[in-house]
């Protein structure tokens, strides 16, 4: 009976550190993390965003949310919702993006030069949107994300990836590049370098800045901002949000 009862104490106290860890999100970047939500947690990263697309062309994400649930410790399922609203010269209008349903698994451990990798893969469903945003397919996309600790302060992070936008069969190519930089154990930094490389367009790459503040270990806000680098990418965007688990 001691022994039951010390083996029962030791997994519940293993699990209450793994859980009091420092809360991994998605967010702000546009490099997805590695990391897994610890299992049996809910997690929910969202945010407000404004982009000015060109001179008479705006979008507002009111907001986007990624809803998490950590299954076991390899792996978590995904839901992605947003609500956006959109103007281009007069013509104005808003509603739901197709619903994306989802999974990320994790696949290896950092080993010296051999980063944390993760796999993520989502299906968007055409119809499970507001009438003006609906797509004539099913819409695929995946991230191979991985992670490398250079110090104790600084990390490096990239995805390589492919998506579809439901419209049409082309391919659409995704890359980002991140550095993220602690400057103390509740502010963080990063920069960052992204692009998208449609499979018969131009590619358009843009960079992108921000902060994290860690309120407590299960609840993390975040600010940044991005320009354009090429002349077909969005001018800028500007988005707040936050990330928490239970």
């Amino acid at each position: 009976m001691k022994k039951t009862l010390l083996l029962f104490s030791a997994l519940a106290t293993s699990s209450l550190f793994a859980q009091n860890d420092p809360i991994q999100a998605d967010r702000p970047d546009q490099t997805e993390t590695p990391a897994i939500v610890p299992k049996g947690m809910f997690q929910v990263e969202t945010g407000f965003t404004y982009q000015k697309n060109e001179e008479n062309s705006t979008s507002n994400s009111l907001p986007s949310v990624l809803w998490k649930y950590g299954v076991n410790e390899n792996f978590e399922l995904r839901l992605i919702t947003e609500y956006v609203s959109e103007k281009n010269f007069d013509e104005k209008s808003d509603g739901f993006t197709p619903i994306l349903i989802g999974f990320k698994v994790g696949l290896c451990e950092e080993k010296g030069i051999i980063p944390k990798t993760s796999f993520i893969g989502h299906i968007a469903l055409p119809n499970a949107a507001s009438s003006r945003y609906k797509n004539d397919f099913v819409a695929p996309e995946f991230r191979f994300t991985m992670q490398h600790t250079l110090s104790d302060k600084f990390s490096l992070g990239y995805n390589l990836g492919c998506e579809w936008d439901g419209v049409t069969p082309e391919t659409i190519f995704v890359y980002t590049l991140t550095t993220g930089y602690s400057i103390n154990k509740k502010l963080g930094c990063y920069a960052e370098i992204f692009g998208f490389a449609p499979e018969k367009d131009k590619a358009n790459h843009n960079a992108d800045a921000g902060f994290t503040y860690l309120i407590n270990n299960n609840f993390m806000v975040d600010l940044s901002s991005g320009v354009g680098i090429t002349e077909n990418a969005p001018d800028y965007y500007l988005a707040l949000g936050c990330s928490f688990r239970i």
